[in-house]
């Protein structure tokens, strides 16, 4: 056998034969050498390419791949990876862990727990009514998202069951800062109390009441009460005109009186109001000037507060 055939056959073991082309090899009568097209060059054997057996990877885990791209695009713009294993795949729960604090997102798994999360966030903070530091705030947003994508009442105006009651504001990102809480009289004379809603489904009427303490006044209490009524827009979002409001007991009112359309501006919830997460004891709206609002169900009398 000549010595460059020899090298050739010893170069190429049998276990590769389904991967190249037969050529008959020359000054061999009848023999045939299986050689890969890419094997000579120049005259030269070369080392054949790795080829597509070793490196693409079955069809049902292209699948599984492309699938997980997908969802990270979702959250995180696609950069350029090592073919199907983009780069982020890991960093999503790393992301919203952050927002959250230390905790880890995925230990957060039942609506439950993250619920108990989100009251544990806004504890303290006076529903936010003067305002949070940013990083707390984006933390309950964070939490606040997470509840909106398991929201178990995807069509909350075709369920008004779920929406009628009585509500107890927890958190609001509607604020009163600065020469509007001195003018209200909210840094020293008022105290704000507790905020309700109550929606009667059948009248198609929502009734806010804003409840506020006033020292100066022997420690007067009184309430803020606004009517509206809403019609449905869609399956989760509904309109709200503005019917009336009043001032009770008159005394609150003459304190009042002189910022009262400042107050009315704060508090008029006429616009539309897309209810984002709903079930038996907490309801999420965002409406159309970019406030949030948490509520969660109360035991409170409604004929009281109306």
């Amino acid at each position: 056998m000549p010595a460059n055939l020899d090298m050739a056959l010893s170069y190429f073991p049998s276990s590769r034969h389904e991967l190249g082309l037969y050529f008959p090899f020359p000054k061999t009568k009848g023999a045939k050498l299986f050689v890969p097209t890419t094997a000579f060059m120049s005259n030269k054997l070369i080392q054949p390419a790795i080829l597509a057996p070793q490196v693409v990877p079955p069809i049902s885990k292209i699948k599984a791949r492309v699938r997980t791209c997908r969802v990270v695009s979702a959250t995180y713009p696609m950069t350029k990876g090592n073919g199907f294993r983009p780069t982020h795949t890991t960093k999503v729960a790393e992301q919203n862990a952050g927002l959250v604090g230390e905790e880890d997102v995925q230990d957060l798994k039942t609506l439950s727990q993250l619920k108990t999360k989100l009251y544990q966030e806004v504890n303290g903070i006076n529903r936010g009514i003067f305002g949070v530091p940013s990083s707390k705030k984006s933390d309950i947003e964070a939490l606040v998202k997470l509840l909106e994508s398991q929201n178990p009442t995807p069509d909350p105006t075709l369920n008004l069951d779920k929406v009628g009651g009585c509500w107890k504001l927890v958190y609001s990102t509607i604020t009163i800062l600065g020469s509007k809480r001195t003018k209200l009289g909210l840094r020293d004379i008022i105290t704000l109390g507790e905020f309700f809603q109550t929606i009667d489904v059948e009248k198609s009427k929502a009734v806010n009441v804003i409840e506020f303490n006033a020292r100066g006044l022997s420690l007067l209490n009184g309430k803020l009460t606004i009517e509206a009524s809403f019609k449905i827009a869609s399956k989760s979002r509904v309109d709200i005109n503005y019917d009336n409001s009043t001032i009770t007991p008159d005394q609150l009112m003459n304190v009042f009186r002189k910022n009262y359309n400042m107050l009315l501006a704060i508090f008029n919830p006429e616009g539309w109001l897309e209810i984002t997460y709903v079930d038996d004891t907490m309801r999420i709206g965002r409406d159309d000037k970019g406030n949030t609002f948490i509520l969660e169900r109360s035991e409170e009398d409604i004929s009281v507060l109306t």
